[in-house]
This record gives structure tokens, C-alpha cells and sequence, in this order.
């Protein structure tokens, strides 16, 4: 008598789980992967070289004054 258990002998359940965890996980890193570049676009985030907010933390450790922060604010523009 001959068993018929499927297209891969008996162990279709087995691959076919384990195909469909790698293809969950690949997915997801995807799905971040696009989330992550399109979030620093247009998202409001400043890069951390922007010489304005350079000039910015500067004024706020108070290694300018007021004077100097003002016109380097007005050189950038």
C-alpha cells in the first residue's frame, strides 16, 4: 500500500511554515527599511549639520551672545 502525503513526500507543513516565517521576516525589514527613509523626508527632522541649528546650540550653551547669534543667523540667510 502507498501513502500520498503531498507535493514534497510529507514535509510540505514543514517547509511551507518555514517559507512563510522567511518571507514574514523579510517583509518586515522591508517595511522598516522604507519606513526609516521616508520618515527623514519631510518628516520635520533636522540633520544634525544644519548650521542653523548649529548656531542655535551654541547661543543655548552660551558659547556666543545674543549679538553674534544674531548675525550669524543673518550671514546664513
Amino acid at each position: 500500500m502507498m501513502y500520498y502525503y503531498g507535493p514534497m513526500n510529507g514535509y510540505g507543513w514543514g517547509w511551507g511554515i518555514f517559507m512563510g516565517a522567511v518571507f514574514l521576516i523579510v517583509f518586515i525589514v522591508l517595511i522598516y527599511a522604507i519606513f526609516r527613509l521616508w520618515g527623514h523626508h519631510g518628516s520635520g527632522l533636522v540633520l544634525p549639520d544644519d548650521p542653523l541649528e548649529i548656531i542655535k546650540k551654541r547661543y543655548a550653551k552660551g558659547e556666543i551672545n545674543k549679538e553674534e547669534y544674531e548675525q550669524l543667523k543673518q550671514d546664513l540667510k
